[in-house]
């Protein structure tokens, strides 16, 4: 019984979690693109913009909900549910950091350990581009049936050196739970080096790293193999018909996509919550380090403010960050929080690639976009895939 009290809580704390980060995560996008693009970004709704996304939510749920006549109405209405949840479901299986004990039972950091976690998320994958496909051609429109033969035809492409990519390093490990493959590159070479798989022997796998992340862009469909959404070519492509909160359910789609894949490149490449360097040389003490800067920070702009408001909203921000920091050092809460503080950051950097990304590249053509995947990237690909294999199977015997 409290086996099962303790899954309902996890499974309300990561529900609650991953939707405010989606929620979150597109007033981060709009923020760090008005930076690079030299603008202000998101600032009228809240301090700085922080309810930008209860703005937009409000806006999405009393939206006229039109519901077009010449549409396919149940493959219409049915196409942007299985979107929004095969995108969701997939964070089940994602663990996000050690085991614990809570009330005397020892649980996991995650909502279900499956002991083919990675086939699971692969076959998601696979199955959440008939919501694209379903969209496309339950519109009714011939904007929407292009963009949604787009997004099949790139999804699939780029499917199979994804999927190559992800075998190399599970060669190497030899495992298709996600615990277990964050397990097999514990430790560190000389004492210092992780032994994450793009470090890894007897073939670190930086090659795959690479094709994952570029691959893991066109199955998002995110700039800049956006080609699916084309707005100066398809208008808005798929979704052109959508209203709502159907337009809703593909726009979180494609952020949890974004999410999970960036969770998956962090437990397969990048040792998922373990750290950088070991806890000796002092890696206990960074994230407290960095939440003081932070705190130090805000307090100093609070003191001499840019904006009027900015004197109330940064000193409560940097005594929060403070706060962080001291909690961090309590070693009962730094167990349970520092596997998160690693596992977060490396996300957060994948994050960061995709939206840096998308505010400095151009959109491709679709010529080049297919072209890339079936010329460039699946030879790539299949050469690492044998290359892994074979060494090891050397090292083996």
């Amino acid at each position: 019984m409290n086996f099962f009290i303790l899954s309902i809580i996890k499974a309300a704390i990561v529900a609650f979690v991953l939707l405010t980060t989606l929620a979150y995560l597109q007033w981060i996008e709009r923020k760090v693109i008005a930076h690079i693009q030299l603008r202000v970004g998101p600032r009228r709704v809240g301090p700085h913009g922080l309810l930008q996304p209860l703005a937009d939510v409000i806006k999405l749920l009393t939206k006229e909900d039109m519901l077009p006549s010449h549409v396919n109405k149940v493959f219409y209405l049915l196409a942007s549910f299985l979107a929004g949840m095969f995108a969701l479901i997939s964070i089940s299986v994602i663990p996000f950091g050690t085991e614990i004990n809570i009330g005397g039972i020892r649980t996991s950091m995650q909502l279900t350990d499956l002991n083919f976690g990675v086939l699971f998320i692969l076959g998601l994958s696979g199955i959440g581009v008939y919501g694209v496909a379903l969209a496309g051609w339950a519109s009714n429109n011939k904007y929407s049936l292009l963009g949604g033969l787009r997004s099949s035809a790139q999804m699939i492409s780029y499917e199979l050196p994804l999927a190559m990519a992800i075998a190399a390093p599970l060669l190497m490990l030899n495992t298709l739970s996600f615990r277990e493959v964050v397990n097999g590159q514990s430790g560190y070479y000389f004492g210092f080096l992780p032994r994450w798989t793009i470090f890894q022997g007897p073939f670190p796998q930086v090659v795959s790293f690479l094709l994952f992340v570029v691959a893991a862009f066109a199955e998002t469909n995110r700039v800049p193999f956006d080609l699916p959404e084309a707005e100066n070519e398809l208008v808005a492509g798929f979704h052109t018909e959508y209203s709502s909160m159907k337009f809703a359910a593909f726009f979180m789609a494609e952020y949890a996509n974004m999410v999970t894949v960036s969770c998956v490149a962090t437990l397969l490449f990048l040792g998922g919550w373990l750290p950088p360097f070991p806890p000796e040389y002092g890696s206990n003490y960074v994230p407290s380090l960095i939440f003081v800067i932070g705190g130090g920070l805000a307090l100093y702009h609070g003191i001499n403010p840019a904006r009027p408001f900015d004197r109330i909203t940064l000193p409560v921000a940097g005594i929060v960050f403070l706060g962080v920091a001291a909690m961090l050092l309590v070693p009962v809460v730094a167990a349970i929080l520092l596997p998160l503080f690693w596992f977060a950051a490396k996300v957060g950097v994948i994050l960061f690639l995709y939206i840096w990304v998308r505010g400095t590249l151009p959109r491709f053509r679709y010529d080049q976009l297919m072209s890339f995947a079936w010329t460039v990237m699946f030879p790539v690909a299949v050469v690492n895939l044998f290359v892994t294999g074979l060494l090891v199977a050397i090292v083996s015997k």
